[in-house]
């Protein structure tokens, strides 16, 4: 069996699932695995579930935590809740009133859940009059983990029409940043955003994981930096 599971440090995996069409562009997609201390497994924007992903996370521990970080990453939580009804699921913001059918264990906050608030921290990135997103950071292997704040395509992901209108949204590497039309979401609310963005710098990410494009693995926190640059 091939292994699905990419580690990029000590006691984090990354994986890439399927590329779903989100307006006519495809769009890769990647959920983030961390073993905790005690052993349980802590699983970030979880993918569409197979077998062979299955029997290689039984081997690293018993899955404890389902996250679902935006009001966008939550297609497969009913799947994992149904494989793992033990699992606590949490959900961030707005995500409650979205999907009624799931009863979460409960919101995510700027504070890291008791459970795992030595290992992970956490905020929320505030400001945008659309979404928001819960913001994470692996401390022992100084990962910061986002999901939608951050694309960074590399350019051979898309054709002759859709790789000029990626460079203008914003989202082409090695320059990938918060796509245009969020970005301008934050018009009324970017003192709120710099504090957020303040405390992701505070950490000095060296490495960043994100859910669509390209890793940025060392040079975290230089990366971070570049990339908000227009909240300026």
């Amino acid at each position: 069996m091939t292994s699905q599971l990419q580690k990029i440090g000590q006691e984090i995996w990354v994986y890439d699932g399927s590329t779903v069409n989100f307006h006519g562009f495809p769009f890769p997609t990647r959920m983030t695995v961390i073993r905790l201390e005690k052993g349980d497994l802590w699983v970030h924007s979880p993918e569409k579930m197979n077998d062979d992903l299955k029997c290689e996370l039984s081997a690293l521990g018993e899955i404890k935590y389902l996250i679902s970080p935006n009001k966008l990453h939550h297609l497969f939580l009913t799947e994992w809740l149904s494989a793992y009804p033990d699992a606590k699921c949490y959900a961030a913001p707005g995500l409650e009133k979205k999907r009624r059918d799931i009863k979460f264990t409960k919101l995510l906050s700027c504070d890291p859940e008791e459970d795992w608030a030595s290992e992970i921290e956490q905020t929320i990135f505030q400001g945008s009059s659309v979404m928001e997103e819960v913001v994470f950071f692996h401390v022992s292997s100084k990962t910061l983990i986002l999901t939608d704040l951050i694309e960074n395509f590399s350019p051979s992901a898309f054709n002759w029409w859709q790789k000029p209108i990626a460079r203008i949204t914003g989202i082409l590497s090695p320059n990938g940043k918060t796509p245009i039309d969020w970005r301008l979401s934050f018009l009324f609310g970017k003192k709120r955003a710099r504090v957020a963005l303040n405390k992701l710098l505070s950490w000095r990410p060296a490495n960043i994981i994100i859910s669509h494009g390209e890793l940025i693995i060392g040079n975290g926190h230089e990366f971070l930096v570049k990339s908000f640059r227009w909240l300026k």
